[in-house]
């Protein structure tokens, strides 16, 4: 069987969660099936793999028009694959015209929706109307569809109410437990000035509406002055959200000296060194499917606690391997939350509960990577994705 991944980020171009599950993923299928990656960017070395810049004429382009125009050159390139899968719009639309054009099956793998991320049209314009349209009709188009979280599943069925339900499958993001391991050195806490014996809180995401920064700095003004603030953001959405970040790290730096802000991309081990010698990780996301960030930080032996939304509590086990804080949400699919001077107070408590009990945060870490490791493998991940093809092929053929 030969299946062709399409996705907007691989290595060595990767930002967020998709990407490094596009990466994994590919890995563990190769051994199983024979998988061609075609991805948005520059070129790479990597073997059965074909990048695909932006078109020509298209370059100045709005982001949207761009996107969909190395669609249809990824959609060209995929004759003769027996299935082709997506991840996130930007590579949906080019596996709903390959399967028009040339008949195979498309699945695809839901990792955000767009109607549930409606403040992207801060940074799209009139793009977020086209990657709207593009997601819709790819979802609807589609053979299958897998939903990375039960609550993915029932987010998708709720914004496309037209799709069958029975082809909306669910396999959970993974984790490579030995990749992400504790990190006992401690040589970059050193370098930026980080004390690794402190209590310390860690945040690592994205600038956007949907990871809920604002709402996490907030929350610092109530943590006790000890805590250690490590902050792992940078590739801000829009200007106004830097803008709203910016502010509300300089009004905390007036009265906390151990707020450390890091906005370039941290390579793996650098990384794992910052969450192994944390006291907790914090996942105050408004939307989150399932929240690979989670995983990552639980292998390294951290409790984690997140806002009790979308996928997490698939991941989180509340009061076992972290806490989950209540946030009743406006449905309106911003997902703010209806009282957020509550949610702030909620996730101040919660975190100073963790901090305040470094034996049960580390008894709460350990079990964090026990779960980490027995329920999120990227084996069993394989095979349940294999599965869902050889279903949606199956179909297909009758």
């Amino acid at each position: 069987m030969r299946v062709d991944l399409l996705t907007k980020e691989y290595p060595p171009e990767v930002y967020g969660g998709a990407g490094v599950h596009v990466a994994e993923l590919t890995q563990v299928l190769r051994p199983h099936l024979e998988v061609q990656v075609r991805a948005f960017g520059a070129d790479r070395d990597a073997p059965d793999t074909t990048s695909y810049r932006t078109p020509v004429e298209l370059e100045g382009a709005n982001a949207a028009l761009a996107t969909l125009g190395t669609d249809l050159d990824i959609a060209r390139d995929c004759e003769g694959a027996d299935l082709v899968h997506s991840h996130t719009w930007y590579a949906n639309f080019a596996g709903h015209v390959a399967s028009l054009l040339y008949g195979m099956p498309h699945v695809l793998s839901a990792h955000s929706l767009e109607p549930l991320r409606p403040w992207k049209a801060e940074q799209l314009g009139g793009g977020y109307r086209l990657s709207s349209y593009a997601e819709r009709t790819a979802y609807e188009g589609a053979a299958g569809i897998i939903a990375v979280s039960d609550g993915m599943r029932r987010d998708i069925l709720k914004s496309y109410p037209q799709i069958d339900p029975e082809k909306v499958y669910v396999v959970h993001n993974g984790i490579d437990i030995d990749a992400w391991s504790p990190n006992q050195d401690t040589t970059v806490l050193t370098e930026r000035g980080i004390d690794p014996d402190a209590p310390t809180v860690v945040f690592v995401g994205r600038i956007t509406r949907q990871k809920g920064l604002p709402l996490f700095l907030r929350a610092v003004r109530d943590l006790p002055p000890e805590v250690q603030v490590v902050l792992c953001a940078g590739a801000p959405d829009t200007k106004e959200i830097a803008a709203e970040v910016d502010t509300l790290v300089a009004e905390l730096r007036q009265d906390r000296e151990n707020l450390h802000l890091i906005t370039e991309m941290l390579p793996r081990d650098q990384l794992t060194q910052i969450l192994t010698h944390a006291t907790t990780f914090v996942c105050p996301s408004i939307y989150e499917p399932l929240g690979i960030v989670n995983l990552e930080a639980m292998a390294c032996g951290i409790p984690v606690v997140a806002s009790a939304t979308g996928g997490i509590p698939e991941v989180v086990v509340d009061g076992e391997t972290g806490y989950l804080v209540p946030i009743e949400q406006v449905d309106d699919g911003t997902g703010t939350p209806v009282d957020p001077d509550r949610y702030v107070a909620d996730l101040a408590a919660a975190l100073t509960r963790m901090v305040s009990d470094p034996e049960r945060a580390k008894a709460m870490g350990e079990a964090s990577r026990r779960r980490a490791a027995e329920h999120f493998s990227w084996v069993s991940i394989a095979e349940r994705t294999i599965e869902v093809y050889e279903q949606v092929l199956a179909k297909h053929r009758a």
